[in-house]
């Protein structure tokens, strides 16, 4: 549930009055402010995170027959992007406390093919970034990073943004800050890259296109690739300039939901796992993912999550796995077991509410509908 207040809406009203709705000034304030936020160089704003993992795979120079190594539990744009550039998407199964990819088994799956790693930052939780990078950097392999659920995160100190050659982020409508209905952003350290990143997002054209509709620009430009028109409009950056003004406060609350529903949930012993904070990380708590140990129960993880809607709780499941999906059973004959950790994970996993204007009654309201359910189905 986004966070929309009087001064987004202000912000919007502000830029719908200068009649500049395309990409223009405010997309600029908002890159800088990302920018400034994260620590990185360069940020790119962008129409999705989609866009950024795209693009990235092309300023990077994967072509069809490379491989990419991503785990399987993410959602479908993460390996859809690697088919789009006629690559294969080569799967790795995720560890079971974090439900980020198994670092150590990347080193497996990789063969002279392999052209790149996109760790993807489940639930807001960092991935092992030391010893990502340096399998990396063993076999020069790029890095793009899929922080889709982690704007505000810290590995060991530092910020997501600042890690890999590229790091992706969503400002989607339930992500924790939005641009409205949808937008995202590229940031990297590489002038080059940072360049490349730019023009590809604007048709290909070797300079922002804005500026041949202000008093600074000219009628001429030159296409210098087959770009795409994956940027951001002033519209979006106008609701994401106040967002990213108060994702600090947003991350406070969004810790403090995190707690209560530690302390609360760890009452409730033998059935529900909840998740951990490693030591060092700042998780960005996108998501609050329970494992339910249905197995101790008369029922099922989707009857529970049916039976959570009649106490008025909403609930999700996050994800289902790349492997299991049909077209990618098709075209690569994936099993259902050939994953067992995402498996495991995908058939126990429960995503509860967590927002920043979540109550803590809003919270305890939850975690007792938990607490009802399990006694009532309790073996």
């Amino acid at each position: 549930m986004p966070t929309i207040e009087e001064d987004e809406i202000r912000s919007v009203i502000e830029t719908l009055k200068t009649g500049w709705l395309a990409k223009g000034p405010k997309t600029f304030e908002f890159e800088k402010k990302i920018a400034d936020f994260t620590g990185a160089p360069h940020a790119i704003a962008l129409n999705s995170c989609t866009a950024a993992l795209h693009l990235s795979l092309i300023a990077k120079g994967i072509v069809p027959g490379d491989e990419v190594i991503i785990p399987t539990y993410t959602f479908a744009a993460t390996a859809n992007v690697v088919i789009h550039q006629g690559a294969k998407p080569v799967l790795v199964d995720i560890n079971l406390d974090d439900f980020c990819i198994i670092s150590e088994a990347i080193e497996n799956s990789i063969t002279p093919k392999t052209k790149a790693i996109i760790p993807v930052h489940f639930a807001g939780n960092p991935c092992n970034m030391d010893l990502i990078m340096k399998i990396a950097d063993n076999h020069n392999l790029a890095v793009i990073e899929d922080a889709a659920h982690a704007f505000g995160a810290k590995y060991k100190g530092r910020m997501i943004g600042t890690i890999g050659n590229t790091t992706c982020f969503s400002f989607y409508v339930t992500k924790n800050i939005t641009t409205g209905g949808g937008g995202g952003v590229v940031t990297t350290d590489s002038d080059d890259l940072a360049k490349e990143l730019r023009t590809l997002s604007m048709h290909g054209i070797n300079s922002d296109a804005w500026n041949r509709y202000s008093d600074r620009g000219s009628w001429y430009y030159e296409v210098v690739n087959a770009g795409y028109e994956y940027y951001m409009n002033d519209l979006q950056a106008s609701v994401g300039n106040t967002q990213v003004d108060k994702i600090e406060r947003f991350q406070k609350s969004r810790e403090n939901i995190a707690k209560l529903y530690t302390e609360e949930l760890e009452k409730v012993t033998n059935i529900v796992v909840v998740p951990q904070e490693k030591e060092g990380m700042r998780s960005a708590w996108h998501l609050f993912p329970i494992l339910l140990l249905h197995e101790k129960l008369n029922i099922d993880r989707n009857r529970f999550t049916e039976a959570l809607k009649t106490e008025k709780i909403g609930s999700s499941v996050h994800f289902i796995p790349i492997h299991i999906h049909p077209y990618y059973r098709g075209k690569y004959g994936y099993r259902k077991d050939d994953f067992p950790n995402a498996q495991y994970i995908f058939e126990h996993e429960i995503s509860l509410p967590i927002y920043p204007k979540m109550t803590q009654d809003d919270v305890l309201d939850v975690v007792l509908a938990i607490k009802k359910l399990v006694e009532y189905f309790k073996k």
